[in-house]
């Protein structure tokens, strides 16, 4: 790796020119990604109501549709916006009282049900049908028309003007969220490491390879707008780490030659290449979890992350290095005193009190554990939007003026006989919470024939083999009083039509609770065992693992325990990303530690000392990563007026805290306990040796050689010499040059002796 070293820092120029070239693809790939805002397009094809949505779009023409309330508007104003609406790109037809009857005809004598369908007081509603998908660019830019041709007493809902606003919010704020990340980061690092300009060089390294990942999402054609706002922030806070790495690596080396600070950099760079491989990996796996989601979203983010993580590792071996040399004088000049202390003292006091935290970590488990499986999450991204959105005022008023909450639509049949219409239409309005039904059956009784029913009717609620049902409920969409409703739908609708499609942003969102709460179980289960098979891999340890994932999710228990004390609901998406995340990306923290503890073990030292300088050494790198990621996505958190934002970010920031105080008081704890398991199940620790002892003369004068076995270190054996000058009274080991520890292990043993 240090012939890769010296090669990158002699052609560091070029690798800078070369990152800095890419940057104008990236850029150009970024402005040509589309943006998903509708998180129910991740949902499995082969579901119902995804074939019945895809059914409304081929078959009838439908994609997303939208009602319009309007409010003390003359019968003749709506008639002119109406006209307005249907001369709008994308807008295929629009179900108004005019096209069930002439205006001159009083609304009282068109059916009860239509009538109470589309009036209330002095609102009245329209239905408006696009001819592309809910949240595509279309739909979305025909919202966007319809809002400036209506007047202000107009307010459209529904799922596309949802994902419309969503937008808007998104790109107001996304900029914000990279510079709030990236200011805070920076100040952080400022305080907390020896130089004010590194920080910088930092973060325009890693905004380099942030540049280089989110261009390289045009090959996607599209990402969701959570991959969108949350892959600089998370990219920033995940690979600071290896930024810092090398930067110790050079000081470290730098120091022992002042005086060549290329071939100083070199060592530095094959140095990070082996640790940073090793850290990212989990990283990575972390991340490649969330791909095994049924639910496409996590794949959508976790391919987005992955690649995001090796960017960032590419970028810090290559154009980091090339940064660093360059801007070497300027980074001397503003060097100040470090503000972390020497921890050793603190350490110290850890492992002497190894006991205490113990005992907290058996009694918090279980409360967090409780917490953490018994999270409440919501599932209705519309109901945590900003009260002040357009969307948020129209979903308000369709509450209040109409009792209307969710609209489903049913797929049925179009030879399905009018008295089995009829009594389908009859039994899904006796479902608890169903305010009404709109069919083809409905504007007219049983024994009107259908021929009397207008042509804009017609066309829209039947096409080809099927016909249209749309059902409005009372309750709203993701609560369990809607998904019993569903329930109780689709048994009433399969009575009369085996065939038959319940589809909706409803009965989507049903089938994503189910995807959702599956997805949980299997992306837990793979994340753990996928980063338990590398940390034994890269430890070489069975116990190791458990040690260290365990400590890991107790932090993840802990953070995913708190909102079920504090009565706050998650979106359904964090339990899933959190968990994974934090486990993949701070797992690093235990690493780093239990990989010096590990030398120092190897080196000689008793697990006591080994623990301690073990300690001492990881808590100023963990804090400074732990507050790096933390100041990186509290920002966002605070600022974000997106709530599945804010709560991803709140749950990021505040898991990184746990994780750092979990692995710097209750890891040494644990080490400390299972030392002599773990020197057992792992190896590069101790291996035993027979070492003669010297010549001992039985009773009948034969004279044999006496071995004993021996612990020694590969790297450090024992002097066999001092060994044999004294073999039957080695002294104990008194490394920590203070009395012997009867919790520390002696290196020697004789079979026979108590010494």
């Amino acid at each position: 790796m240090e012939a890769f070293g010296k090669k990158v820092v002699q052609l560091r120029f070029v690798i800078l020119a070369v990152a800095l070239l890419l940057l104008i693809p990236s850029i150009i790939g970024y402005n040509s990604t589309r943006i998903n805002y509708d998180v129910l397009t991740y949902l499995p094809d082969s579901i119902d109501t995804i074939k019945g949505q895809n059914i409304l779009e081929n078959k009838f023409g439908t994609g997303g549709f939208s009602l319009v309330i309007f409010e003390g508007m003359s019968d003749q104003d709506i008639a002119k916006t109406e006209a307005k609406f249907k001369q709008i790109d994308h807008v295929k037809s629009v179900i108004w009282y005019d096209d069930v009857a002439d205006l001159t005809i009083p609304k009282e004598m068109i059916p009860s049900d239509i009538y109470k369908a589309f009036n209330s007081g002095d609102a009245t509603l329209m239905a408006v049908f696009f001819d592309t998908s809910t949240s595509s660019d279309e739909t979305m830019n025909a919202i966007t028309q319809m809002r400036k041709v209506a007047k202000k007493q107009c307010y459209v809902s529904g799922m596309s003007a949802m994902v419309t606003d969503l937008k808007n919010l998104t790109e107001q704020e996304e900029a914000i969220y990279v510079g709030l990340a990236v200011l805070l980061s920076c100040i952080a690092m400022m305080i907390f490491m020896d130089s004010y300009v590194v920080p910088l060089i930092f973060l325009a390294n890693i905004g380099i390879a942030i540049i280089w990942n989110l261009g390289s999402n045009f090959f996607f054609g599209e990402i969701s707008f959570i991959t969108q706002a949350l892959a600089a922030v998370l990219q920033l806070a995940v690979t600071m780490d290896y930024s810092i790495f090398l930067w110790h690596s050079f000081e470290e080396q730098i120091s022992l030659n002042p005086s060549d600070p290329k071939a100083a950099m070199a060592k530095a760079i094959a140095a990070t290449v082996t640790s940073v491989t090793g850290s990212s990996i989990t990283t990575v796996a972390g991340f490649i979890a969330m791909c095994f989601m049924t639910f496409r979203l996590g794949l959508d983010l976790g391919v987005v992350m992955a690649k995001g993580v090796i960017l960032g590792v590419i970028s810090c071996v290559t154009v980091l290095p090339a940064l660093v040399l360059i801007f070497r004088r300027l980074i001397e000049k503003t060097r100040h005193r470090n503000v972390l202390p020497d921890m050793h003292s603190l350490a110290h006091k850890i492992i002497d009190h190894r006991a205490v935290f113990i005992i907290i970590f058996i009694v918090v488990w279980f409360p967090a554990s409780y917490g953490y499986n018994h999270i409440q999450t919501y599932y209705d991204m519309g109901s945590r939007l900003p009260k002040t959105l357009e969307y948020s005022i129209a979903r308000d008023k369709m509450d209040k003026d109409f009792k209307t909450g969710a609209t489903h639509m049913i797929l049925a049949k179009k030879d399905l006989s009018t008295r089995d219409a009829h009594d389908m239409i009859d039994g899904i309005k006796d479902v608890k919470g169903v305010k009404n039904v709109i069919a083809m059956d409905s504007f007219v009784g049983a024994m009107v024939p259908k021929e009397m029913i207008p042509d804009s009717i017609k066309n829209q609620l039947q096409s080809g083999k099927y016909q249209l049902m749309i059902i409005n409920s009372q309750y709203q969409t993701g609560t369990p009083k809607v998904n019993k409703q569903i329930t109780q739908i689709n048994k009433v609708m399969k009575r009369y039509d085996k065939t038959a499609m319940l589809i909706g942003e409803a009965p989507c969102t049903k089938d994503l609770i189910t995807i959702a709460n599956h997805d949980f179980n299997v992306v837990n289960a793979v994340s753990i065992a996928m980063i338990f098979v590398i940390i034994a891999l890269v430890l070489q340890s069975i116990t190791l693992p458990i040690i260290l994932v365990a400590v890991i999710e107790f932090a993840i228990f802990i953070n995913l325990g708190i909102p079920f004390y504090t009565h706050t609901t998650l979106v359904f998406i964090a339990s899933i990303c959190i968990s994974t995340i934090q486990l993949g990306a701070t797992v690093d923290y235990a690493i780093l530690m239990t990989t010096r503890y590990k030398t120092e073990r190897y080196g000689g030292k008793n697990k006591h000392d080994a623990i301690e300088t073990a300690l001492a050494f990881a808590i100023p790198s963990v804090i400074v990563s732990a507050v790096s990621f933390f100041a990186a996505t509290f920002g966002v958190a605070l600022y974000s007026n997106i709530d599945i934002i804010s709560s991803l970010c709140t749950l990021l920031a505040r898991g990184a805290i746990i994780s750092m105080l979990s692995v710097i008081f209750i890891l040494p704890s644990l080490l400390m306990i299972f030392d002599g398991v773990i020197i057992k199940t792992s190896r590069g620790f101790i291996n035993k040796e027979k070492v003669g002892l010297g010549m001992r003369k039985a009773d009948d004068g034969h004279e044999t050689q006496v071995f004993s076995e021996i612990e020694t270190l590969p790297s450090h054996p024992f002097d066999q010499d001092a060994i044999n000058s004294t073999p039957t009274d080695p002294e104990p080991d008194d490394s920590s040059g203070g009395p012997h520890d009867p919790d520390d292990d002696t290196r020697i043993f004789i079979p026979g002796s108590s010494k």
